[in-house]
């Protein structure tokens, strides 16, 4: 593991997490983190993520954005009112949208001198050898170049064949693919809850070892209206992260400054770490 520590407090072990050596990051934002309820931006948000970022980059640590969004504010680009069901509506969506949020992200990271370039992935880059050596070389070079890569799935040519699904899956492939010690995402709610956390008494469960059948139960429910992925396919990035040794920290991305309190081993959101200790 990039750390874990434990101590025993009245007879109960407390994980005492230490991120201090974590370099290669993986951050995923989703919809409803980065726009308001109409699909509209919340550049404020915005501005504030790029800010994190580039401090933990100046820190010395390398950053791989995995950003939702486009369809979303396509939606909001084009005044249609709410999400369309038909696949080349969303791929004209996601078209017209990315353009914007990619606009958006130059214009705020190049305020703090940052330069970052756009990947856009289907899902041969896991299946395809050839696709799959190609973006590892890409990301190496881009990492290399001192660029900030911002990912993103092809929506505009996805079909049910190449697709990820949703962003969370595809963050953890792309922890996969550079090797990164850690994939932090970012969402609408703290971490995992041992039962609906709209429900009274619900309790955050601050530590996974094992995705047990009770996990995958508390996980269950959809996304936002905007966004695909919900609580359950943050937990299945989790495992499909850990294939590749990378630890997972579910936050709230309400205040994107809490990312620096990872750094500083609180114990914030839902700590997976499924591959027990490693050094």
């Amino acid at each position: 593991m990039v750390g874990r520590k434990s101590c025993c407090v009245a007879g109960m072990e407390l994980i005492m997490r230490d991120f201090t050596n974590a370099k290669k990051i993986v951050i995923k934002v989703g919809t409803s983190t980065l726009t308001f309820a109409n699909g509209s931006l919340n550049l404020k948000r915005i501005e504030e993520l790029t800010r994190v970022i580039t401090d933990l980059k100046n820190s010395g640590k390398e950053i791989i954005l995995v950003s939702s969004g486009a369809i979303g504010v396509g939606i909001s680009r084009l005044r249609l009112g709410e999400k369309p069901q038909d696949s080349p509506s969303k791929q004209a969506l996601a078209a017209v949208g990315q353009c914007q949020l990619m606009a958006i992200y130059d214009e705020f990271f190049r305020k703090y001198n940052q330069i970052v370039g756009q990947v856009l992935l289907t899902k041969d880059v896991v299946t395809n050898e050839k696709m799959h050596k190609n973006a590892v070389n890409t990301f190496v070079r881009l990492l290399k170049y001192d660029v900030i890569p911002i990912v993103n799935e092809n929506d505009t040519i996805s079909t049910d064949e190449i697709e990820f699904g949703d962003n969370d899956t595809l963050s953890a492939h792309v922890a996969n693919i550079v090797g990164a010690d850690l994939l932090i995402m970012l969402t609408d709610i703290d971490g995992l809850y041992d039962k609906n956390p709209a429900e009274r008494g619900a309790t955050l469960i601050p530590e996974v070892m094992k995705i047990t059948d009770e996990i995958r139960k508390n996980a269950g429910g959809a996304g936002s209206n905007l966004g695909k992925g919900g609580m359950e396919t943050k937990v299945l990035a989790a495992e499909i992260a850990a294939k590749s040794n990378t630890e997972t920290i579910i936050i709230s991305g309400e205040k994107p400054s809490l990312v620096y309190e990872i750094f500083e081993n609180a114990q914030v959101g839902t700590h997976f770490n499924l591959n027990g200790d490693r050094k």
